[in-house]
């Protein structure tokens, strides 16, 4: 119990239902303190209790993820971001996060300071962020709101990540309907570090010194956890102050003291960036996790607007923000780097052994409050939310493959061009032109057309593979399956690239929790990866769970768990590409095709079919494509890999033919027992189309027999020709002008 009361006017229940606090946890809090919050307090709880910072409708589920693996050095919820050893002494931190509320409203910097939020995750670490990668979800590609949405979130990723240096190296785009009020904007970065050189975000020592520095605190992003923990709404566009501004300059200058700091001086004990809750959040978790206590003075706070009260400093999400812990006696040395880089700073607290956090303004206590109760696993609460099988499960259910009326051979043309370009499927040049892929990386990244993106360790001769995948309309249709295939596919993406994957984050963008429909699909979905996690050996390392992607109106998106996953691509391996090589080279079909249709891109917008089931999918026949594939690029035996995902295999083969303008005939055998839409165009998982020259066909048809894989060999790469099962697709050129400029052309 507190032995002192704050002053400040005494908060009441009403306040703290409009802070987004629930009765009941307004009682929680009464009994936490021994007395009733002042409002300042109230403000913290409010934030700190939020979904967003706490994730009390959600950790009970996060927690049953496979956390442990052999490559692990911090276990999902440890640190600030995952952290895997990937040998020579260095590790690879990684970490994906939403922001998407302030993305729906403000597009441009909503999507710009989520950029630079990720990165002070995994340089707050003492890694150097060497790519970025997202994933963004809009709605209608006709409608003008979806238009500008598109246009500022790409400029605001690219303009933020140009300018600080890093590059972004992959990612994805889909449209639809579903995302039309709330679109997604998932951010990904990936850094290197030195094993055992990394700092925790921990508050230790009596007495140290707390460091705030980069850039002054103001207004901005006052509220923003909370305002991330509901539904957007038409009166959202009023809570522009709880959108963040970003300045990538600053952020480059803090991560390069920050790395000196970390690098050339022993004064650091912990450290944290400023994200959701600012001074707020970072205080009380620093405290938290070392069971300590600290004093902060927000009077000391820099500040760039004028009578700020406390409660707007502690909940300011001011951008570019470091809180660091320094050791008693190396104030001269870190000030001295500080002045170097010509960053703001001060002195704003100390730690204390009291395990409270206490915040002072003007010689006044304004508020106390015990740490631990602040946060994640601490008194924040947990709840054990009701869930109910979704009602159009049974729309889905009625789905007969047999009411589909089969496409003609001639139809088939039509189909692929349209399919082709499709936003979901065309080229995002369009996008990835405005990010800069190679910026401060001294020919470190790989962009050879591959499915996953390959960027080199600088001295050394492996490199790291990365990707971000997720189906929705595969998680809408079966929770547990498309969480499954969102691990599967980002696996099948390393694969493919010759990396053998490691581990993965996650970015959970789900509607209302408190809709038991909508809480369906996020357990099982949780399930649905962590089975998957658990077969391909890649543990979780953390992430962030968005919940209320909805509006009001009850309108929630497509649970949509998106998954980064990283892995390497050792000494002496190759990293195999999607482009056909050369004519001649025999074409393979690794896997088995199905008649399926269910939730493919032909079913769902080319015959409008929206409701039907997810594609074919066996976790076991996955994983061994998987272990045959690794193994066969091992053996130097492929030419080309690319997985069948989006648009079925004939997309997938028109992708593989593009890069070099070269064609293919294909002449499978299995498609005699199959529908042509279904073999054309059906997205049924577990499938890669590899090319190999034809002195290796002999071997790899007999690795994989000896591996019991499945496989066909379907056809030959050829030049100046198009045809699949004696029917001429047309023009490749055709094909590949529709494919390069349809993105662009909706665009504009």
């Amino acid at each position: 119990m507190s032995q002192t009361q704050p002053i400040g006017t005494l908060a009441t229940v009403e306040q703290a239902k409009q802070l987004g606090l629930r009765e009941e946890e307004f009682e929680k809090i009464k009994e936490i303190l021994g007395r009733t919050p002042n409002f300042t307090e109230l403000s913290i709880y409010s934030v700190m209790w939020s979904e967003h910072c706490s994730y009390k409708n959600s950790i009970v589920w996060l927690k049953t993820l496979p956390k442990d693996g052999e490559k692990m050095l911090a276990k999902a919820g440890e640190e600030n971001a995952g952290l895997i050893d990937i040998g020579d002494g260095l590790a690879c931190c990684f970490k994906i996060e939403s922001h998407n509320h302030p993305s729906a409203i403000e597009p441009y910097q909503g999507a710009a300071t989520g950029v630079g939020g990720i990165n002070r995750d995994i340089f707050s670490m003492g890694a150097r962020p060497i790519a970025q990668l997202n994933s963004l979800r809009f709605g209608n590609i006709e409608n003008e709101r979806t238009k500008w949405l598109v246009r500022g979130v790409v400029k605001g990723i690219g303009n933020y990540g140009n300018a600080f240096g890093i590059p972004t190296v992959g990612g994805e785009v889909y449209f639809d309907d579903c995302y039309q009020i709330n679109p997604l904007v998932n951010a990904m970065s990936v850094g290197i570090a030195k094993v055992g050189k990394t700092v925790s975000a921990i508050s230790e020592g009596l007495g140290n010194p707390v460091y705030i520095f980069g850039s002054a605190t103001g207004k901005d992003g006052i509220h923003g956890a909370a305002f991330a923990s509901k539904d957007i709404t038409e009166d959202s566009a009023k809570d522009l102050p709880s959108v963040q501004v970003g300045d990538p300059f600053w952020e480059k200058l803090i991560l390069e003291a920050s790395m000196e700091l970390l690098e050339n001086t022993d004064a650091v004990v912990g450290m944290q960036d400023m994200g959701a809750a600012g001074i707020t959040c970072s205080t009380s978790e620093m405290s938290a996790k070392s069971g300590t206590g600290m004093k902060v003075w927000l009077d000391k706070v820099p500040m760039r607007q004028e009578g700020m009260k406390d409660w707007e400093i502690l909940l300011s999400e001011s951008q570019e923000r470091m809180l660091v812990i320094v050791k008693k006696g190396h104030e001269a040395e870190v000030e001295k780097i500080f002045k170097k880089w010509d960053l703001t700073y001060a002195v704003i607290g100390e730690v204390t052994d009291s395990a409270r956090v206490q915040y002072y303004m003007n010689g006044e206590l304004r508020a106390d409050i015990p740490g631990e109760s602040l946060v994640l696993g601490g008194g924040a609460p947990v709840y054990h939310r009701e869930y109910t099988e979704p009602k159009y499960f049974k729309e889905i259910e009625k789905f007969d493959i047999n009411t589909v009326k089969d496409c003609s051979a001639e139809e088939a043309i039509a189909i692929a061009k349209y399919l082709m370009g499709h936003p979901n499927i065309a080229s995002k040049r369009w996008v990835y032109n405005q990010y800069d892929s190679m910026v401060g990386t001294i020919n470190q990244t790989t962009n050879a057309p591959s499915d996953a993106a390959v960027v080199k360790v600088k001295g050394t001769d492996k490199s790291i593979a990365m990707t971000v995948d997720c189906n929705s309309r595969f998680v809408y249709a079966n929770p547990f399956v498309g969480g499954q295939i969102a691990v599967a596919e980002a696996a099948r993406n390393l694969v493919c690239s010759g990396a053998s994957p490691a581990a993965i984050t996650n970015c959970l963008n789900f509607g209302n929790p408190y809709n038991p429909e909508v809480y369906y699909q996020f357990v099982y979905a949780i399930k649905g990866m962590g089975e998957a996690c658990k077969k391909f050996d890649t543990p979780v390392t953390g992430g962030n769970v968005s919940f209320y992607n909805q509006s009001s109106d009850d309108n929630a998106v497509f649970p949509t768990p998106t998954i980064g996953m990283v892995g390497l691509l050792g000494s002496g391996k190759k990293h195999m590409t999607l482009d056909f090589k050369q004519s001649g080279d025999a074409i393979y079909l690794i896997g088995e095709s199905k008649n399926d249709i269910g939730c493919s891109h032909y079913l769902a917008h080319y015959k409008k079919i929206a409701q039907s089931p997810a594609p074919y999918f066996n976790l076991d026949e996955e994983h061994r494509l998987h272990q045959s594939m690794l193994k066969a690029i091992d053996a130097g035996l492929i030419q080309s890999a690319h997985d069948v995902s989006e648009g079925g295999l004939a997309i997938c083969l028109l992708e593989s033919a593009m890069v070099r303008d070269l064609g293919f005939v294909v002449n499978a055998k299995s498609a005699a027992n199959l529908r042509t839409d279904a073999f054309l165009f059906g997205e049924a998982q577990g499938r890669i189309v590899v090319s190999v020259s034809p002195e290796n066909c002999a071997a790899i048809e007999n690795l994989l027999n000896g591996l019991n894989q499945s496989f066909e060999k379907i056809g030959s790469v050829a030049a100046n020709t198009l045809e699949i099962n004696g029917l001429s697709m047309g023009n490749l050129e055709t094909y590949k002008h529709t494919y390069l400029h349809s993105l662009e052309e909706q665009l504009s």
